[in-house]
């Protein structure tokens, strides 16, 4: 496993090579980014001083642990991250091993990073859940709805792990022989988690395919996604470029009074709660459907607010 410091390097090197998609960084340009980091400065492992060699190590160990790949062009003598899909992927994987590193440096962590104050729980399973799903292994725990005070007792066959909004979500299948139906179990409903020796059969589930038109954890599969056209008042735009709502986000309208863009995707609960945090900076512009379910959401507030 890489250490910690080359790890850090592996971050930088990708960060380097994805802003410069097209025409790529030179070795020499990649080395002396390395030292703008510091690379060069006390604190950093003597074996893991910069080379040509180190290089292609580096690049082995992006392609093994995180799938991107970087291509070198001899016309250019240049560098190239390949974007084969999973570059969005593992930015986030990047972003809390950036996080850890920031917050080992600081002196007094209590002063400098202020964290959120209301986490959610459950991250505990995170590990116990990805040996279950790397070995086909049948799990079973207590599942409380929020809705519910009684726990249930679930078999289950584990598929995937899914973020939303901070909090993870269990993807499985019900240990009962009948055909593949994932279910969203989220994992701070969790209790009494146990991993069995028993095992279970695949099924060959696109995953991706799911949630492709989705906002949030709902599985639209097979449902026809919608073109949905928003405009937000400036400079509330800034906002949703730096965090595009959905990947299917478009910019069509760009100026110093508003922000227009278009969506692709199935309106769910999520998507109109998601609408909601935006409301007095929000105009639906298309459709009518979505427009008319949105006004019946703030109509409700209204009235329980009234």
């Amino acid at each position: 496993m890489a250490k910690r410091d080359q790890m850090l390097r592996l971050v930088h090197i990708s960060d380097l090579l994805k802003s410069k998609k097209e025409i790529g960084a030179t070795y020499d340009q990649v080395r002396n980014y390395l030292e703008e980091k510091h690379y060069d400065q006390k604190g950093y492992d003597n074996d893991l001083a910069f080379s040509e060699k180190t290089f292609k190590r580096d690049r082995d160990l992006l392609l093994e642990i995180f799938d991107i790949e970087i291509q070198f062009k001899r016309k250019t003598m240049t560098y190239q991250i390949v974007d084969n899909g999973n570059l969005d992927q593992s930015q986030g994987i990047f972003e809390n091993l950036m996080l850890i590193n920031a917050y080992k440096q600081t002196v007094d962590h209590s002063k400098i990073m202020l964290f959120e104050k209301r986490q959610a729980s459950g991250v505990h399973h995170l590990e116990g859940i990805i040996y279950a799903i790397k070995n086909l292994k049948t799990i079973s725990l207590q599942y409380t709805k929020y809705w519910e005070n009684q726990s249930h007792k679930k078999v289950l066959q584990p598929y995937a792990l899914k973020e939303f909004r901070n909090r993870w979500y269990l993807l499985a299948n019900e240990d009962d022989g009948k055909d593949c139906f994932l279910k969203t179990y989220g994992l701070d409903r969790i209790s009494d988690f146990d991993i069995h020796s028993k095992t279970f059969s695949k099924k060959e589930v696109d995953i991706e395919a799911l949630f492709i038109n989705s906002f949030g954890i709902v599985s639209t599969f097979n449902e026809k996604p919608q073109k949905i056209i928003l405009s937000f008042k400036q400079p509330q735009g800034g906002f949703m470029k730096s965090l595009p709502i959905h990947h299917s986000q478009k910019i069509l309208l760009d100026n110093e009074n508003e922000l227009t863009i278009e969506l692709t995707l199935v309106p769910t609960y999520d998507f109109y709660q998601e609408l909601l945090t935006h409301a007095e900076r929000l105009k639906i512009v298309e459709p009518k459907t979505v427009k008319d379910q949105y006004l019946e959401f703030l109509q409700k507030a209204a009235e329980m607010n009234g």
